[in-house]
């Protein structure tokens, strides 16, 4: 009684950091006009709220993994909960766009710490079978569904308190969690002789990305060949070259690019980049529209996401019998498909409409992103070495961070090539932005279909047997 009580703790600790960094990742959508405004933020350099937390976490979850491995992972996710409720800390007191920035860029490498480390916790916790396969599913409701609260809980703080209890809310969520973790959490690591973290590998794949981000953002204002911005995606470029060299070379690297033979990974790393460069997109620009388009206040637009909540939890209901009707690729397919049907719906979006004509396309996304979400962690941990599932797992998390930075980059670059050359999506019209988010709904809607196609060319065939399911449970 007392080691399954003790068991429950453990699951309870460790769903919370999976909620509040899911939370995170979409709670402050809904605050972003209010801090904007406050300030000064423009609409692309706003971007760089979203950018800087998906770098920080995208650029360091590989060297997260290798850190939780050797260091131990219930040390790492104790620091790694420090940093996170920093970072929040820092954000709710932050009265500049740098401080901001900065803010979430330090939650963005908490957040790259704390992923391996919960999922390598959750391996050694938990006995392999019924046990850790629930704990498994509970782990994955609790990011899907999260993205979604997220919206709702950031409309009710914004509107009763302001921008900065978005952050705050944080802190006494790590903090009970730091408490609770070295007694309920069973503390795991591997052995080795040696300790080394690739230290360059690391600083040159999130320099190198960084600037290419950069560049994808600023060109838009400043110009595709101005020499403000070239500069910066020719050495982002470089430095990602170089980082392929290191991995190359070095003895124990990174990545090893050999897990890329395996068809499964690679494909669950493209599904997920394309996960969050079409459903992770989707919040920003929903925002625009209740709160920009339909002028909402902050709570009345949080409300509005409800319907995607709800139905993010019935697609969480379904996924077992879809893995085992269809299979892996099927399920991702579907759960494409399905999202790419609900952005065409939005893009029907009035600008005198109201909150009812959000619902048939929000529901129908949320189902689809249910499906999708969990359902590609599965696919990458298909055939991996366990010893590797963790590195695996990794490349599967960055592809979906960077595909949030990056796609949301790339969208507005589109809709900027649209615009006049002082025209901004923060001074059109109603009407003409509306217009505007229609477009980047087609473009999203795009890129689920491009995931559709993926699930079926890159990932292997077959249903979710009970070997896949144990594989999938290693996988995390």
């Amino acid at each position: 009684m007392y080691e399954n009580r003790s068991k429950e703790l453990a699951l309870l600790v460790l769903a919370i950091s999976q909620l509040m960094m899911a939370l995170d990742y979409t709670i402050i959508f809904v605050a972003m006009p209010s801090l904007g405004a406050e300030l000064g933020f423009s609409a692309n350099h706003l971007q760089w709220v979203v950018s800087a937390y998906s770098l920080g976490f995208g650029g360091f979850l590989l060297i997260g993994g290798r850190l939780s491995d050797l260091l131990g992972r219930r040390r790492i996710f104790m620091i790694a909960m420090v940093l996170f409720g920093l970072g929040s800390l820092l954000g709710g007191l932050s009265g500049s766009q740098l401080m901001l920035v900065i803010a979430r860029g330090l939650q963005g490498f908490g957040g790259a710490l704390l992923s391996p480390a919960t999922l390598s916790l959750i391996m050694s916790n938990f006995e392999e079978g019924v046990e850790r396969n629930r704990a498994m599913g509970i782990w994955a409701s609790m990011g899907g569904v999260g993205m979604s609260l997220g919206l709702l809980l950031g409309g009710v703080l914004t509107s009763y308190i302001g921008w900065e209890a978005t952050f705050i809310v944080n802190v006494p969520i790590a903090i009970i969690t730091i408490l609770l973790a070295p007694i309920v959490l069973k503390e795991s690591k591997l052995s080795s002789d040696k300790k080394h973290f690739d230290i360059a590998g690391t600083v040159s794949v999130t320099s190198g990305l960084l600037f290419v981000v950069y560049y994808l953002i600023q060109s838009p204002v400043e110009g595709w060949l101005s020499l403000s911005t070239l500069p910066f995606v020719l050495l982002g470029a470089v430095l990602l070259i170089v980082f392929v060299v290191i991995e190359l070379r070095s003895a124990e690297p990174l990545i090893s690019f050999r897990l890329f033979r395996n068809r499964n990974l690679t494909g669950a790393a493209l599904i997920a980049f394309l996960f969050s460069a079409s459903f992770g997109t989707l919040y920003y620009f929903l925002t625009l529209y209740t709160q920009d388009v339909l002028h909402y206040s902050a709570i009345r637009s949080g409300l509005t996401f409800l319907p995607l909540t709800l139905s993010a939890f019935l697609g969480v209901k379904l996924l077992n019998r879809m893995l085992a009707k269809v299979g892996v690729s099927g399920t991702i397919a579907s759960g494409m498909a399905i999202g790419a049907i609900g952005f065409l719906i939005l893009t029907q979006l009035s600008a005198t409409g109201s909150a009812w004509g959000v619902i048939p396309g929000t529901v129908i996304i949320g189902i689809g992103q249910a499906l999708v979400f969990t359902t590609m962690f599965i696919a990458g941990g298909t055939g991996i070495d366990p010893k590797e599932q963790g590195v695996a797992s990794a490349i599967i998390s960055t592809g979906q961070q960077i595909g949030g930075a990056i796609g949301l980059a790339v969208i507005m670059a589109i809709l900027s090539a649209g615009l006049g050359s002082n025209a901004t999506l923060e001074t059109m019209k109603p009407a003409d932005l509306n217009q505007s988010i229609h477009t980047a709904f087609v473009v999203t809607a795009i890129a689920t279909l491009l995931g559709v196609v993926v699930a079926f060319v890159v990932l292997r065939k077959g249903k979710n047997t009970t070997a896949d399911k144990t594989n999938v449970t290693a996988a995390h």
